[in-house]
């Protein structure tokens, strides 16, 4: 039986950030953006929660997928979008792990929660 692979790409240009504030199309992009935080940490203990919480029989072949979502003023995630996909299968387990994910600690923008949209890529592949 095939073990199967999950690689996150934690590369900081891999996710992109945008914050917004006041109104949707008003759109920061420089000043004293923090990012948001996933129990206490980055972008890092994401990718681990989300390895430990998706069903690996869900991926039929090996691929990437490329999703978006908003974590909002209150640290929930809204707005999940698969962008990249090779296996629906998976990318529907994908969206049911993010759904079920902890509150987030929302990004800040001069001292207020922001919500922010992030753009994450997942790579699997099957090993020998």
């Amino acid at each position: 039986m095939k073990n199967i692979v999950l690689l996150f790409l934690l590369a900081l240009n891999s996710f992109s950030a945008i914050g917004q504030i006041q109104g949707e199309d008003e759109v920061y992009l420089n000043g004293d953006l923090i990012q948001p935080k996933f129990n206490g940490g980055g972008i890092e203990l994401f990718s681990n929660y989300i390895y430990s919480k998706i069903d690996k029989t869900k991926i039929k072949q090996a691929g990437r997928v490329v999703f978006t979502f908003d974590i909002i003023t209150t640290g929930e995630i809204k707005n999940i979008r698969i962008v990249e996909f090779k296996d629906m299968d998976f990318a529907a387990e994908v969206i049911k792990v993010l759904k079920e994910a902890p509150i987030w600690q929302p990004a800040m923008r001069g001292g207020k929660p922001v919500s922010i949209n992030l753009k994450f890529p997942v790579e699997f592949k099957y090993k020998e």
